[in-house]
């Protein structure tokens, strides 16, 4: 089974948001329950960024088991951090969003990573409190917990970032 990262194009749309929804299912079961109310990420949302080239999916042989943003600096909702600070916060950097996977994958996160770093050193990402899978793989992964951010709701995250000198 051939595992490859793509751009993601409309047509994959509909798999996206499947594989959305068992994102959503998945952070449930873990104790995440408020990261991801139901309709987020919504639609509108993955074909924005399909329409600015930050959406991204896991192809198996033909099939979408995988989805996340990547999206260039600046990001607004980083530009304040709380209760910490940015290990550099005068270099561009990319961020990831919108993780998710379906159950039956496997070193998505990993994967995800290396194809990341390779386009952009300095790597930022931001989770909720209870997701406590995503605190592990950040922490196994290098990335460095910075601080507390606000997202548009004006709900914190914990925020990450990693950058390879």
């Amino acid at each position: 089974m051939a595992r490859v990262i793509r751009k993601a194009t409309i047509t994959d749309l509909p798999a996206i948001l499947e594989v959305l929804e068992a994102g959503r299912r998945i952070m449930v079961e873990s104790g995440n329950p408020n990261q991801w109310k139901p309709g987020y990420p919504d639609a509108g949302m993955v074909r924005a960024d399909i329409e600015k080239e930050a959406g991204h999916v896991f192809d198996e042989d033909g099939c979408i088991v995988g989805y996340f943003a990547f999206i260039p600096s600046p990001d607004p909702t980083y530009s304040i951090i709380w209760q910490g600070a940015w290990l550099d916060d005068t270099l561009p950097y990319h961020v990831i969003h919108r993780i998710a996977k379906l159950p039956s994958a496997h070193g998505i996160f990993r994967d995800m990573i290396e194809y990341c770093a390779a386009i952009e050193p300095n790597l930022r990402i931001d989770t909720h409190r209870d997701n406590r899978i995503m605190q592990q793989n950040l922490a196994k992964h290098g990335f460095q917990f910075c601080g507390i951010i606000h997202i548009a709701s004006g709900a914190e995250r914990l925020a990450y970032q990693r950058i390879i000198r």
